[in-house]
């Protein structure tokens, strides 16, 4: 068994992050590292207007994060941002251990996750287009051999022989995906006169849950971020209404838009589907923020003005705060969270919601019924001839 490589977690308070979201966001990144296979030694947070251009958290703090590393013997600094070639050069000459950006570490996973073709073909697209502008950090010279006949032309450095290899690749790949995307596209027309649903949401909120629950299908579901990369389809009928559901990757905040360009034939299902089943793990401190982060990927990709059902998921886990005795003589009985975000979730958004837990199949039966009233209305609207289905 392999060693769990040990990380150190590194991120800023500035002026437009607080400290309570920074936690927030070092919360995610330590569950980034573990879905990638390491663990979280230690967090490092400096206050800064704005990320320094240099080392990110500045001189002093990186020779203080430089010492801990040394004596604690770490493999990897993890930062929470994006960081440039330059910045990432600087940073590990200080720190003497390997370093690795968010968008590093979510395309690490990316392609860990990748089963088929199409996935790993558009894992490594994002791959490269995150190297290109960064290969000053290190030599990477990429499946040849040094020196090798036909690779180098006259004055060039093996550098800019890299950078032509990437771009080649890159383009190979684009090709590649474009066929692909062809041959999916032809697929998705010839699903026939069926409603589509698509599953979005935020990574983990329980999507290929629902699925499993809603397909009684076996679809991979583990509590981890990006368990499903490739795009699920089932063909389901409720009652006398066929219709076809599809399971997509997770969104996340800072999805790198790399990601996004080479995984958007993947969300064509969404961008192509009928209606949108919203899911959120209404049980997480920072559900709201998430359901955000969602919505702008959606109108990214082309998608946020579908018929959306939000399905608040996981209210198992939906615990109340723990009120003292002295609270309550000032407040009285209190109205339980769950029942307040219910009603505060219902008469705030515009579209149809629902709350359950997809795990004890709570509510379920309800859930079930207005999938399948949403479904024959869309099939009603669409398919106007069609009525003999009901």
């Amino acid at each position: 068994m392999n060693r769990q490589e040990r990380g150190i977690l590194i991120a800023l308070v500035t002026k437009n992050q607080s400290k309570d979201q920074t936690d927030e966001y070092l919360d995610e990144l330590e569950f980034l590292l573990e879905t990638a296979g390491g663990i979280t030694v230690r967090r490092f947070i400096q206050a800064l207007p704005s990320p320094d251009s240099r080392t990110y958290v500045g001189s002093g703090k990186l020779e203080e994060i430089a010492a801990f590393v040394k004596a604690e013997q770490i493999d990897l600094a993890v930062f929470d941002d994006e960081l440039g070639g330059s910045q990432i050069r600087n940073i590990e000459q200080e720190l003497g251990c390997r370093v690795v950006d968010r968008t590093n570490l979510i395309l690490d996973i990316f392609a860990k996750r990748a089963q088929t073709s199409h996935a790993k073909t558009q894992v490594e697209l994002a791959q490269y287009q995150y190297l290109l502008p960064r290969l000053t950090r290190m030599w990477t010279h990429l499946e040849r051999q040094r020196g090798g006949i036909g690779l180098r032309g006259p004055g060039e450095t093996e550098i800019e022989t890299d950078r032509r290899i990437i771009r080649d690749k890159i383009a190979l790949l684009k090709d590649r995906l474009r066929e692909i995307d062809m041959q999916q596209s032809v697929q998705r027309k010839n699903r026939g006169k069926l409603i589509r649903v698509a599953l979005v949401g935020y990574t983990n909120v329980g999507k290929s849950t629902i699925m499993n629950l809603i397909s009684k299908s076996d679809v991979f579901a583990e509590n981890k971020l990006f368990a499903t990369l490739d795009t699920t389809v089932r063909k389901v009928v409720i009652e006398n209404l066929p219709f076809l559901i599809s399971d997509t990757v997770g969104f996340i905040r800072k999805l790198p838009h790399g990601l996004i360009e080479s995984f958007k034939s993947t969300l064509d299902e969404v961008r192509e589907s009928d209606i949108l089943l919203h899911v959120v793990d209404i049980s997480h401190p920072e559900f709201e923020n998430q359901i955000q982060t969602v919505n702008q990927t959606l109108a990214e990709i082309g998608a946020a003005d579908k018929k959306t059902i939000m399905v608040f998921n996981k209210i198992d886990a939906c615990h109340e705060p723990e009120l003292s005795d002295e609270m309550l003589l000032y407040v009285g009985e209190p109205q339980p969270r769950l029942e307040q975000l219910m009603q505060s979730w219902m008469a705030r958004t515009e579209s149809v919601s629902i709350f359950i837990s997809a795990r004890e199949k709570t509510n379920y039966h309800e859930f079930r019924q207005l999938l399948y009233d949403q479904i024959r209305d869309m099939h009603a609207l669409k398919y106007p001839y069609d009525n003999f289905l009901y």
